[in-house]
């Protein structure tokens, strides 16, 4: 089992309110939008990212959209996340997040993706539901995949629900295990459940609910993420199950606290998950 292990960019959705995120996710989203926007700065604020990421041990990096947004990023952003991507030998499976609500607005998120080196858009568009036989065939054009990922879902078979078909080489799901466990859901067993359309897997482990309120919404809701293995997600089992199953495709280590910075848990957590690959038959 040889798969691309890369860091999820919305590992760091806190970063820019200095790891104090009690006003819930847009509260970081828009924070990083202000951060990475400006074209004059750009350059020098994704390569501080990108140095950071390469310094954990990855060589590979889903870029997150508040990162570099198909409604701002200009041929100067591009040629620069380009070069930078480049020079730090990083190479991007993906991008992260949702993909417009118009197709105008999902060409401009393919213009990006491609632009990168990205095959796989990881996240969710409403015109999966609205404008489906076009948006596949805008896929398929643009050589990309949209791989569909769980939040809400209480089961796999909500996610297959949501997936056409006669779109399976294009339309497929992103397994975000951490919401499986806040779900309750075993995301081992998803994981066997889903393995047919599995595009990307986010590998994510999550601590039980708190009995007190903390402040922060996501932890609050019982979705507090920790590193690989020190939650309640069978992240092992996870990982067998992707071998059981064949799986060569991406895994992104996701760990998005609102209140530290993960960035050792996330080096500890690519150790983890490469001794995990390694035992496997």
């Amino acid at each position: 089992m040889r798969n691309v292990i890369s860091f999820m960019g919305a590992n760091y959705v806190a970063r820019e309110v200095r790891w104090n995120m009690p006003d819930g996710w847009m509260q970081g989203q828009n924070a990083v939008h202000a951060w990475f926007s400006p074209v004059e700065t750009f350059p020098e604020r994704f390569d501080a990212l990108l140095r950071a990421v390469k310094e954990l041990g990855f060589d590979a990096f889903d870029i997150w959209d508040a990162q570099l947004h198909w409604s701002w990023a200009t041929e100067r952003h591009l040629e620069a996340a380009r070069d930078l991507l480049g020079r730090r030998g990083l190479a991007v499976p993906s991008l992260a997040g949702h993909f417009g609500a118009t197709p105008e607005e999902l060409r401009s998120v393919c213009r990006v993706a491609r632009a990168v080196g990205a095959s796989i858009l990881s996240g969710g568009t409403p015109l999966l539901s609205e404008w489906c036989s076009g948006l596949v065939s805008e896929l398929r054009g643009q050589g990309l995949k949209l791989a569909v990922e769980n939040h809400a879902e209480k089961t796999p078979e909500e996610l297959l629900g949501r997936l056409g078909k006669g779109d399976e080489d294009v339309v497929g799901a992103a397994v975000d295990t951490g919401w499986f466990g806040t779900q309750g859901y075993d995301a081992a067993r998803a994981l066997e459940q889903l393995a047919p359309r599995l595009f990307h897997v986010h590998l994510k482990d999550v601590k039980a609910r708190r009995a007190e309120k903390t402040g922060f919404q996501l932890i609050d809701m019982g979705h507090e993420t920790c590193g690989l293995g020190a939650g309640i997600v069978p992240v092992a089992g996870c990982v067998n199950a992707l071998g059981r199953c064949g799986y060569a495709g991406p895994i992104a280590i996701e760990h998005e606290p609102e209140d530290f910075d993960p960035s050792d848990d996330c080096r500890r957590s690519l150790l983890y998950l490469r001794q995990l690959i390694e035992k496997l038959p």
